[in-house]
């Protein structure tokens, strides 16, 4: 009998999964559908990419009680796995999807309205096959370090990892230096190891270029200059390191267990299995930039204004593929390579993201209203966009704390132009400091939680498929993130902010 509902639940949990995949196909339809009309009928919107429109709509602004799933979500995340563990693991899924429905059905049946839950789609396929391109690459590529397990040998991984970062996005360092971190550490490991590799490597390590962060890739789609973040943010984010740096040595110092790795003398100091992998990552961040912001030649489906593709996304999932269908056996078989980590991150993002738009739109009426408006300054933006990141997705919340912070001005965060006088000062007052505000805490505060940023919650699963225990949501946010991330927070607050006019 236990068998048998195994067998069921697994039955079932693959036909969900896969009409996860295929519903964005499935809205799309009537999407393209629509936009025959809508080119017989002009609408007087602008035709702009969902990533670079504000979340705001001609519908009235939802109800506060419809924020109250993602709310319960993110309390049974918190929650299931240590008060209720049996159902969770077994039942979220089927939760996560559930919610997410439920806030869908409200947008299309009580406001007949498809455009929101294809902009959460949207934003959810974009996130997801990034994700999973990059956990199947790096699944490919193992990496032994035959070096004895030390502070300066750990932290010498952790700043590599915040350097690469910058080139290969936080999610592709993230997940190509955890397994042969914790493998480093095997004997060793603590839940420290694992905090502070999300807090160098998944974030904080990825604020100097667009590519190192979904805020600051949004950013450079809407115009500003590329180089514009390494110039403004590097001292913040060069602050940031070695404060966290300091304190994981300090830590790792003090750890007196032992490793179990044993360092061969004839063997070299690293070495790489699957280095042709390396081929299929760079096919990966090649197509970050197939975006229609970007190349005017990437097919598009209009709808009431709004322009998506798929045709990334596509790239992204085909690249991945291929990358794990051609990694080496060895490469795999050493990094115990499975789908399960990117199981629980689909799932689980699958209903944040599809709850969380109440929410995002509530943060965004409020942004742009007078009341806010009157409040802006920089140091608003910085505990503004940093809260809401590390509860919200920090893509969005960046976009929207922009845009209001553009709008106090009198500037257009849809209109490149105006987006790059604004992040270049010129005949705005304090908007430069305003725009660093905004990217410097949309990227650090996103440590803050498990759902911060993309590649948190990833890590955290990776490193439970590897014996690491993790701490829970709560754990995580008060005992480490409150203890030694929120210090160094307020640290680059009172340094760069604080003080100025």
């Amino acid at each position: 009998m236990l068998l048998h509902q195994r067998v069921r639940l697994l039955k079932y949990s693959r036909a969900a999964f896969l009409a996860t995949l295929l519903l964005p196909v499935a809205i799309a339809m009537p999407a393209a559908a629509d936009s025959k009309s809508s080119m017989q009928e002009p609408t007087g919107v602008p035709e702009v990419s969902v990533a670079l429109a504000p979340a705001v709509e001609a519908h009235s602004t939802p109800p506060v009680w419809l924020a109250l799933p993602f709310a319960a979500l993110l309390f049974m995340i918190a929650t299931g796995p240590l008060l209720y563990s049996r159902f969770w693991h077994r039942s979220y899924p089927y939760v996560s999807v559930g919610m997410a429905v439920a806030v869908l059905s409200y947008y299309i049946i009580m406001q007949k309205s498809w455009l929101e839950p294809l902009e959460a789609l949207m934003e959810y396929v974009q996130f997801m096959s990034l994700i999973a391109a990059l956990y199947m690459a790096s699944g490919g590529v193992l990496i032994e370090i035959n070096k004895p397990a030390s502070p300066l040998t750990n932290l010498t991984i952790l700043l590599s990892g915040a350097l690469l970062s910058n080139l290969i996005g936080t999610t592709g360092a993230s997940t190509l230096l955890i397994r042969p971190y914790i493998r480093l550490n095997q004997g060793r490991i603590r839940i420290y190891h694992v905090v502070f590799f999300i807090f160098i490597v998944s974030n904080v390590g990825g604020a100097l270029t667009p590519i190192g962060d979904p805020p600051l890739f949004l950013g450079f789609l809407s115009g500003v200059p590329f180089f514009w973040t390494v110039q403004h943010n590097f001292w913040p984010w060069l602050v940031a390191l070695t404060c966290l740096g300091l304190l994981f040595y300090r830590l790792d110092a003090r750890n007196t267990r032992h490793a179990v790795q044993v360092v061969r003398s004839d063997r070299p100091l690293l070495e790489l299995v699957g280095k042709r992998n390396f081929f299929w990552f760079s096919l990966i961040i090649a197509a970050v930039f197939v975006d229609p912001n970007v190349f005017d030649w990437v097919p598009t489906l209009q709808y009431r204004g709004h322009s998506f593709s798929f045709v990334r996304e596509l790239i992204l999932l085909l690249v991945g593929y291929g990358s794990y269908r051609c990694a080496s056996e060895q490469a795999l078989r050493v990094n115990r390579f499975s789908f399960e980590p990117l199981r629980e991150v689909v799932w689980v993002f699958v209903g944040l993201f599809g709850t969380m738009i109440p929410a995002l739109q509530l943060v965004s009426y409020f942004a742009q209203s007078e009341t806010a408006q009157a409040l802006i300054s920089h140091n608003t933006l910085y505990w503004g966009a940093g809260v809401f990141s590390s509860v919200l997705d920090n893509a969005p919340t960046y976009l929207n704390f922009a845009a209001a912070s553009m709008a106090a001005q009198g500037a257009d965060i849809l209109e490149v132009a105006s987006v790059k006088s604004f992040a270049r000062g010129v005949g705005f007052v304090n908007s430069v400091v305003q725009l660093k505000a905004i990217s410097v805490a949309s990227v650090f505060f996103g440590a803050m939680t498990y759902i911060g940023n993309g590649p948190n919650f990833m890590i955290k699963a990776i490193a439970e498929q590897m014996n690491v225990r993790m701490p829970t949501f709560f754990v995580y946010m008060f005992r480490f993130a409150g203890l030694y991330l929120l210090p160094v927070l307020v640290l680059i607050w009172a340094l760069f902010f604080a003080l100025q006019s």
